[in-house]
């Protein structure tokens, strides 16, 4: 069985490995041209996806690179009211740890043979067994998986359903070595994630494990033009930060100080998602794994469900190394439902961000009764 899995992020390394585990060759086709051709983010919150990578046999080179302490978290109002801090005992199990994205997939890649992700390969299309690469290339599959994100090329073999704008904009910030650089601000941010949350607009702050504090400005009930109508001049950095510091008008000072003192790199991101419990008459030889199958907004499901996604499909393979139509309705049948409920959960927890008394919900959430 020549299985073709394209896009090598969370969820389609975590089939890899997972079939590597069980003896099964499959090859990872992406198109970056190396593992550092972009950046890959901040940190990922991994608390269910901890089942995968125990499937991966790598549970324990997870918790070496795991922060505990990123498991932290303050809430505040923008008045500068502190509703909520949790700080992490030392010995506290490693219930919903924080890793680094880069880090989490080096660790996949390195736990692979080599050759098996082949860099370099933007897939252009695949038909009746045949990937074709924007290079001229081509590859024959009997079972393709698409692992390729948002803007999955894969997914319309599949269903029509394409990403819509979610209403939600953010702006990516941040500042580097922060403890030598900024130590006031480090010590106001913590260890963890540090959370501010007023109208129609918040603030989170994110330790990483490199000593940079990651912020995102997410700006709610906007629509897909407002990065051209903002007025922040994004090719000018000193100007966008004194943008973005208007729009925090009202805002306690303390948050203000945080946009002033970051570096030059600053990134609009628009948040699209599919549709809320997206399903597909099922193919025996196409199957989606990831954001290609449920994107869904940024509330710290999405990279579980990936992992969870790769893993389990990897094991209905497994278990069905002769019959992969019957191993991929296996899978599509449990991933439907629990990426469904991973979807609606986001989705009530993102209205909860887009309330007025925002802060005071998303206490009520952590804090019910």
């Amino acid at each position: 069985m020549r299985i073709a899995i394209v896009g090598a992020g969370l969820g389609g390394l975590a089939l890899a490995r997972v079939l590597h585990v069980h003896g099964i060759e499959s090859v990872v086709y992406e198109r970056e041209a190396s593992r550092h051709a972009r950046g890959q983010g901040g940190m990922l919150d991994i608390h269910s996806g901890q089942r995968a990578l125990r499937e991966a046999g790598l549970i324990d080179r997870f918790f070496a690179i795991a922060r505990g302490e990123g498991q932290d978290m303050r809430l505040l109002e923008p008045d500068g009211t502190l509703l909520l801090q949790e700080d992490t005992p030392d010995d506290a199990p490693l219930a919903r740890p924080e890793v680094d994205r880069a880090d989490l997939r080096d660790l996949l890649l390195d736990s692979l043979p080599d050759g098996v992700v082949r860099w370099g390969h933007a897939l252009g299309s695949a038909a009746d067994g045949v990937l074709r690469f924007a290079d001229g290339g081509s590859a024959t599959y009997d079972l393709l998986v698409g692992a390729d994100g948002a803007q999955s090329r894969v997914r319309p073999l599949l269903t029509d359903a394409r990403p819509t704008h979610l209403g939600q904009n953010v702006v990516e910030i941040g500042i580097p070595d922060i403890d030598r650089t900024h130590p006031d601000l480090a010590a106001m941010v913590g260890r963890g994630n540090y959370w501010v949350l007023g109208d129609g607009l918040s603030l989170g702050a994110q330790r990483n494990g490199d000593g940079r504090v990651r912020i995102g400005l997410s700006f709610y009930r906007t629509g897909e033009d407002w990065f051209a109508t903002s007025g922040i001049p994004f090719d000018d950095p000193a100007a966008a930060r004194a943008r973005l510091i208007d729009l925090l008008d009202g805002w306690h000072p303390r948050f203000t100080a945080l946009v002033a003192a970051c570096d030059d790199t600053i990134v609009p991101r628009a948040i699209t998602t599919l549709p809320v419990g997206l399903t597909w008459p099922a193919r025996p030889d196409v199957t989606l794994v990831g954001d290609a199958a449920h994107l869904m907004p940024p509330v710290g499901e999405g990279a579980n469900m990936a992992l969870l996604d790769g893993a389990l499909l990897g094991l209905a393979l497994a278990a069905h190394p002769d019959d992969h139509p019957t191993a991929v309705r296996e899978y599509e049948r449990e991933m439907f439902e629990r990426a469904g409920a991973a979807a609606r959960m986001s989705a009530q927890i993102q209205e909860l961000l887009v309330a007025p008394d925002a802060a005071r919900r998303m206490l009520a959430f952590f804090q019910p009764g």
